[in-house]
């Protein structure tokens, strides 16, 4: 898939048009009358608040059995082969790592197949699969040009033909697997009639500082959220790593999408308008590095956000039309307000604010959407987990959880205003894997790496 000049200028008059309405939306109360400024305030947070404790917060604590695949279990039919894909570039901290947890999955000999798209990889990513070959039969490699284009989808897409299994398991090189996983996932998700199944992301480094046990925060956050719109009729998304795929109904939607910056959210919307269900499992959960620094993380995000509009500017005739249920469009709609316009209605007050001179007037519908997260958070991190512990709740973390969610009111303002100033120029800048344990401290060169990568919006190999 990919799209000319003028799906660009679409996209960008989509995104200025966008910000012109979150614009009025934030500045016209400051011009009411002092008793009726919080009026538009008070009732989103009335409407969206009371919607999301009662559709996302109470029904994802729900124990619902088959939203859990039981333990492992001698499987009644004979096992479906998997191919597990991989977009890997410049991957020598981990490459060895993933093979090797690959190797260790229980899965019948002959139904596992491992591909890694080597996208032009300047390290010694090739030397080191050329190695893991010879000691590995499943492992099939495939190598394309650095400058080939596409980004990670252009990566999947070169392998998606040449697969044979039914299902499609996408990894990041960094991902850890506990060693049952497909026992339980594949069995699950063919019982119950899905289409792709997003397994729960779990942070392997939590541990190492204040912003990595935040992320490991926010993972389990999304995670559990996604089971609560799910089990009232709402949407589940993809999210990279750790999503299984049915390769038939990959290729119904045409495949990975080459002219998006977030491949798995783009995925998404295309599955749910052609009716394909997708799941979501809180265990066994896929492991994988957060980030370590902020300027990683800001750039990090803007990846996130961008793609994250990208599909419903992309998308949005579609999810209008009768082509998706009352329940997903309304879980759709709460979710794009609270996600996205939020927080660019909440930049737009504090502009009306200092050029009226007069208080702010969102901030009841912010303190809800964020007292609403932090208790999503402290719930969800006190829940029963498979994979590296989740970060012990207290008034200290949950205040980091709630601090730290805040900076989405930065960068979707601040993504919104480039999607409708700039043109775009799509490349894969891909996360740095540091090849780290649990709790392990990364070395000092490792980070400047991290600091020093192109800041160029692009393609890249996981998603939150």
């Amino acid at each position: 898939m990919a799209a000319g000049g003028s799906d660009s200028d679409r996209r960008r008059a989509k995104a200025a048009l966008f910000l012109a309405c979150c614009g009025l939306v934030g500045i016209a109360p400051h011009w009411l009358p002092p008793g009726r400024s919080l009026a538009p305030a008070i009732t989103l947070a009335t409407l969206l608040g009371g919607y999301s404790l009662r559709t996302v917060l109470l029904q994802a604590f729900r124990r619902n059995g088959r939203q859990t695949p039981p333990p492992a279990l001698a499987p009644a039919a004979p096992p479906s082969a998997v191919d597990v894909v991989v977009a890997a570039r410049d991957e020598q901290a981990v490459i060895a790592r993933l093979v090797e947890r690959i190797a260790a999955l229980n899965w019948p000999e002959g139904q596992l197949t491992l591909w890694v798209v080597d996208d032009g990889s300047d390290d010694r990513t090739p030397e080191l699969l050329a190695e893991l070959q010879g000691r590995h039969p499943f492992l099939r490699v495939l190598r394309r040009p650095r400058d080939a284009g596409g980004g990670k989808s252009g990566a999947l897409n070169l392998v998606l033909q040449q697969l044979g299994g039914r299902w499609m398991l996408v990894l990041d090189a960094d991902a850890d697997l506990q060693s049952d996983v497909l026992e339980r996932l594949v069995p699950w998700a063919e019982s119950g009639g899905w289409a792709a199944v997003q397994l729960r992301k779990a942070v392997a480094n939590a541990q190492t500082n204040l912003l990595t046990s935040a992320q490991a925060m926010e993972m389990a956050f999304d995670a559990m959220i996604q089971e609560g719109r799910l089990a009232n009729g709402g949407v589940a998304e993809l999210r990279g790593n750790g999503q299984l795929l049915s390769r038939e109904a990959l290729l119904k939607v045409g495949g990975f999408n080459e002219d998006t910056v977030t491949d798995d959210l783009d995925l998404s919307f295309r599955f749910l308008l052609e009716g394909l269900p997708i799941g979501v499992l809180w265990d066994p959960p896929v492991q994988e590095e957060a980030v370590l620094t902020l300027p990683a993380l800001w750039r990090q995000r803007q990846r996130w956000a961008e793609g994250g509009l990208q599909r419903f500017f992309d998308y949005g005739s579609g999810l209008v039309s009768d082509r998706l249920t009352f329940s997903q469009k309304l879980d759709l709609t709460c979710f794009f307000l609270l996600q996205y316009v939020l927080p660019v209605v909440a930049s737009a007050d504090l502009i009306g604010t200092v050029l009226t001179r007069t208080a702010p007037t969102m901030w009841p519908f912010s303190i809800v959407a964020l007292a609403l997260s932090g208790l999503a958070i402290a719930t969800g991190c006190r829940r029963p987990s498979e994979g590296p512990s989740l970060p012990a709740m207290n008034p200290f973390s949950a205040g980091l959880g709630i601090l730290y969610l805040v900076h989405w009111f930065v960068v979707i303002p601040w993504v919104t205003l480039k999607m409708a100033l700039l043109p775009k120029k799509l490349v894969w800048v891909k996360t740095l894997h540091l090849g780290q344990e649990h709790g392990e401290p990364p070395s000092a060169g490792s980070v400047d790496v991290a600091m020093e990568s192109d800041p160029e919006l692009a393609s890249e190999a996981s998603h939150v």
